[in-house]
């Protein structure tokens, strides 16, 4: 059997099968990415949707990541390069299926985010690969001073050979985790997600030849460097700086972080500086960096581009190793996702000095979360319970910004209070956008959220987020959004880092920040300001003081 992939050789494809094909390599991805959260389990994954899936190439390229979460990205880049590193592509078999989630060793960004990745065979041959992963809301109350301490770290293995499960693997998997009866639904989904794309893509292959849907996924590729390499020529040539804070519960001291980009001609250096990497969950691997920096050039250049690897090539990026940016072995990633929020916020705040129609105030900023952990007390079972919740939006030229949004890398949904209460012992207080939180302007930044819980049984509490110590920062004139914080009820014990205890009956406030205004308020339409009023998206007493319109 060979499995070597045909080579798109000289096969020539015209422009309307090119469009056809890329547009079915994305309802593949969607489609994969619907089964996915129709047959999962967990509430991270079925309500929430907290995953992604991907079509990659046979050398691990990108060919089309569904419209999920763009920190997902950094879980798949690296995911193909270390399967074939180590094992032969003369070894696999139709059935195949590769399990990762390793930092260091596995492609992933951080540990509860598990990578499946399946070759797909046609004609004897890999003509691609499905891949797909979810959050796993179950490695909790773990410390992050270093990765051993996070989770089970799990290189890239066999999970499937030749189309049977290897049991032994799944059980070491399945041992480590607090809920697995939850894990193993949610990788059974994971697997079905896969098989789906992997039968699609045969079926386009069979319809349209292998070498021609090879060629095609070269040229959509083409295209987007195309389109990349147009949008970055359209900025004036020279060099942009920016350098903001970055605070944490986990840190003791806030971190200064910076960029400086470089534009020329067709071509973007982003170097990025930080602080070295500290015994806390916030540092970054690189390919979470490179996902950040992929998306967030992307919406500011052009957000029509193809989401495939053929946008990265007019870019370089650089980070210092062993930095919070550019982590290396055995520095804890679990929060990386914050610290990402924080690098859009860098290159959105350089580039805004070049382009700012197309730049948005900073957004919230933070990947405000909460993860419970107890015991139901009815019959013992363990439970996890993790919310990651949303917050304002910028302003633009032309647009105020969203209210109570996930914003940048990460893009799940919120989980309605009508299935937290049932699945957990939990009690959703108050769920509402706090007033005057997105900062004024011409356009006004949208309003972070509050959200108070009270337990109805003891449990464990982790709270993350960032925007605790700083604001997020308008443009043009534009003021900045209202912070974020963390409020305890009545005889809470407090927080150290984030973690604590709530017995029974006691109440966390969670509120998230807000996002920056554009352009100066006296800019800002009389009528405009009676409609937000009447809407409830600001006071009486910042029109009054702010816009100085007495309604």
């Amino acid at each position: 059997m060979t499995v070597n992939a045909p080579s798109p050789g000289p096969v020539a494809v015209d422009p309307i099968t090119v469009e056809v094909l890329g547009s079915a390599f994305a309802s593949i991805a969607e489609e994969m990415g619907e089964a996915l959260v129709r047959a999962s389990h967990s509430t991270n994954i079925k309500e929430r949707r907290d995953c992604s899936t991907a079509l990659f190439d046979t050398r691990g390229n990108t060919l089309c990541q569904a419209e999920h979460i763009p920190m997902h990205l950094g879980s798949f880049i690296g995911i193909i390069p270390h399967i074939l590193k180590r094992h032969p592509v003369a070894q696999m078999r139709p059935g195949d299926m590769f399990i990762g989630n390793d930092a260091y060793e596995g492609g992933g960004t951080h540990l509860p985010d598990i990578v499946i990745a399946e070759p797909i065979f046609f004609d004897g041959a890999i003509i691609a690969w499905a891949v797909n992963t979810a959050h796993h809301a179950d490695f909790a109350d773990r410390g992050h001073a270093h990765i051993y301490q996070e989770g089970l770290r799990i290189p890239p293995i066999r999970l499937y050979a030749a189309g049977e499960l290897q049991k032994d693997v799944q059980e070491l998997i399945l041992l480590n985790c607090q809920v697995p009866r939850e894990r193993l639904s949610d990788l059974r989904a994971q697997i079905a997600a896969n098989r789906l794309g992997v039968q699609r893509m045969q079926a386009l292959c069979a319809k349209y030849g292998a070498s021609v849907v090879l060629a095609a996924g070269e040229a959509l590729q083409d295209y987007a460097e195309r389109k990349m390499r147009a949008g970055i020529a359209a900025i004036r040539d020279g060099i942009y700086r920016f350098t903001d804070r970055f605070d944490n519960p986990e840190l003791d001291d806030d971190l200064t972080l910076s960029v400086e980009i470089e534009v020329r001609g067709d071509e973007m250096r982003l170097a990025f500086d930080g602080p070295p990497q500290v015994r806390a969950g916030v540092n970054m691997v690189y390919t979470a960096l490179l996902s950040t920096v992929y998306y967030a050039v992307k919406s500011i250049v052009d957000p029509s581009i193809l989401p495939n690897a053929g946008l990265a090539r007019p870019l370089t990026v650089t980070a210092r190793e062993g930095s919070v940016l550019n982590c290396v072995h055995p520095a804890a990633v679990n929060g990386r996702i914050a610290t990402c929020q924080r690098v859009v916020d860098l290159i959105d705040g350089a580039l805004a000095q070049a382009v700012p129609d197309q730049v948005t105030a900073a957004a919230n900023g933070a990947c405000a979360s909460a993860t419970f952990v107890g015991v139901h007390p009815a019959d013992g079972r363990a439970w996890v319970y993790l919310e990651t919740i949303g917050g304002g939006s910028g302003a633009r030229a032309g647009k105020d910004g969203l209210d109570g949004v996930h914003v940048h890398m990460t893009n799940t949904s919120n989980l309605p209070a009508e299935a937290l209460e049932l699945e957990y012992p939990l009690t959703l207080l108050r769920y509402e956008l706090i007033d005057d939180s997105g900062g004024g302007g011409a356009f006004c930044g949208g309003m972070g959220l509050r959200r108070v819980y009270r337990a109805e049984a003891d449990c464990l509490v982790r709270v993350d987020g960032s925007r605790l110590h700083s604001s997020p920062w308008g443009l043009l004139g534009g003021k900045p959004g209202g912070r974020g914080a963390f409020r305890f009820g009545a005889g809470v014990a407090p927080f150290v880092q984030g973690k604590g205890q709530l017995r029974s009956g006691e109440i966390i406030e969670i509120m998230t920040p807000g996002a920056g205004g554009y352009g100066p308020p006296g800019d800002r339409d009389p009528g405009q300001v009676a409609r937000d009023v009447a809407e409830q998206r600001i006071s009486r007493d910042t029109a009054r003081s702010v816009y100085g319109i007495d309604i």
